[in-house]
């Protein structure tokens, strides 16, 4: 009956305090998200990807597609320096990120894959491969 009840049962047990402690901790983290997120929908004869990618501009953004996988990597490198009169430094800060996600586009006609960013969003339009019909020849008989 108690594995129905939302809650935590306790004992006061020092041991499941270190292990309610662990699974909240890691519970709250960010280790399980992705490295940006992704929306992928149907769109009839292609599939439609939209990546979030705030804060980069295009050239930070590169696409590779080899073997069936399209790579999408985003690296972005910014500093700002504030110096005071004397040359010494009072504020010096860098951010420095990269992201990437790696897709399976097999079923996808690879020479047709078009791209668009804008305002923080990458689109990427993947149509779908044609089905290959099969080859009907007629044979003659001797």
């Amino acid at each position: 009956m108690f594995g129905m009840i939302p809650f935590d049962r306790s004992d006061n047990n020092l041991f499941d305090t270190f292990d309610s402690f662990a699974r909240d901790f890691f519970r709250k983290s960010n280790a399980d998200l992705p490295a940006f997120r992704t929306d992928i929908r149907d769109a009839g004869d292609s599939y439609v990807l939209e990546a979030e990618l705030p804060g980069f501009n295009k050239e930070d953004i590169n696409l590779d597609l080899k073997d069936g996988i399209l790579t999408i990597t985003a690296a972005h490198t910014e500093s700002t320096e504030d110096k005071g009169d004397n040359g010494s430094y009072i504020r010096r800060e860098r951010r420095y990120g990269s992201f990437q996600r790696s897709f399976d586009v097999t079923g996808i006609e690879e020479t047709g894959i078009t791209a668009a960013y804008l305002n923080g969003v990458l689109t990427l339009t993947l149509p779908k491969a044609k089905p290959a019909e099969p080859e009907t020849r007629r044979i003659a008989i001797n």
